[in-house]
Formats: C-alpha cells, structure tokens, sequence
C-alpha cells in the first residue's frame, strides 16, 4: 500500500488531500522532521535524505519526494478525477505553471517568516514579496473558481496549503478577495475536511 510520510499542516498537506480526492488507498505515517524520525521509530534520512516532507512511498519501495511531483504523480493514477489534465496537453503544461509558481514564488516565500533566527528587516521584505504574488494570484482568479477554471485540482490543494499558514502567522491577506474565496471553498471541500482532520488541524 501508498505510504505518505506527513508532518501536520506542512506542504505535505498537498499531497494527502490529492490521495484522498483521487480515492487512492495509503497509509499515514508521521514525521517528526526536527528529529529526523518517524512514528515507528525509522530513521527519516533513510526515506528522505533531504529529511523534510512530504515523501510518498509506492507499493514496489520507490519513494518520490518532493511536493509536485508527489501529486501529479498521484492525479494520473486516478484520471477519472481529473485532478490534473493529461500529459502532453497545454492544460497540463498550465498546471505545472501554476505548481511551480506556488512552490518558487509563494511555498518557498513562507519559509523564512516561520524562522526565529531570520532578522525583521528580512521577514519584512519576504512579506512584501509574497504580497505581490497574491495580488497575482487573486487577478488570475477573478472569474473562476479554481486556478485551472471551474474543476478542482492539484494545484489547487497546493495553494490552498500554503496559503493556510498565512492563518499560524497572522498575516492578514484580506486584501485579497478571490483568494479568500477561493481558500473558503476548497477548505469546505469534504476530502480537503477530511486531510484536516486527519492532521489534527481541525476537529
């Protein structure tokens, strides 16, 4: 069976709502990521040099690390769900467009605002940073209701992932109406729930 090693609220999120959305069958396994160890007792660095999440053991032993990848993986075992277009198509090139955004542009940005060790001068120019990318962002939704259009999709479950740590941090990005919205309707989606839930993040 599909083994997700999480840590709860991490990027890992991603992945285990695109395995719930896509009806695959896996395993939970948690990682304690400052430890480098997991719930049974393995060494992390052992599944995941790197050491961080997530990391998505296959039923032959293959691991595959690294967010986007991890879930487009996922979406093609499930195509029926359509939780990311076929390969080869420009609708698919636009989903790995927007992956790569919200992974470079918006995950990488948070990074550093959840450091105690990152001088204020920096966080501030981080926070400008990551501001205008949402402001991107909320014009690419206006009229839609998801990234791609009007169907729910991997990248979606990213955005909505990293863009709930701005809740843990307080930043207040109500200035962005359509990603408000847009984080509103995923967070109601009963798979999305059921990751939370899973996470502890909510009851």
């Amino acid at each position: 069976m599909l083994k997700l090693y999480y840590s709860p609220g991490a990027c890992s999120l991603s992945p285990h709502i695109a395995l719930l959305e896509a009806g695959l069958q896996f395993e939970l396994e948690k990682v304690d990521t400052k430890a480098k160890k997991t719930a049974s007792g393995a060494d992390y660095l052992t599944i995941n040099p790197n050491g961080y999440v997530p990391a998505l053991q296959l039923d032959n032993g293959y691991v595959i690390t690294e967010g986007p990848a991890i879930v487009q993986w996922v979406a093609d075992q499930a195509p029926q769900s359509h939780l990311a277009p076929p390969n080869g198509t420009i609708e698919r090139t636009k989903l790995q467009q927007w992956l790569n955004f919200i992974s470079t542009e918006i995950h990488k940005s948070y990074s550093p605002l959840f450091s105690a060790e990152v001088p204020d001068a920096y966080k501030t120019m981080t926070k400008d940073k990551l501001f205008k990318r949402y402001a991107y962002v909320n014009e690419q939704l206006k009229g839609k209701q998801f990234l791609l259009g009007n169907h729910f999709t991997v990248a979606d479950g990213y955005l909505f992932t990293v863009t709930n740590w701005a809740n843990f941090l307080k930043l207040d990005l109500s200035e962005f109406k359509e990603v408000r919205s847009f984080s509103d309707r995923v967070n109601s989606r009963p798979k999305v729930l059921q990751a939370l839930k899973a996470e502890g993040l909510v009851k």
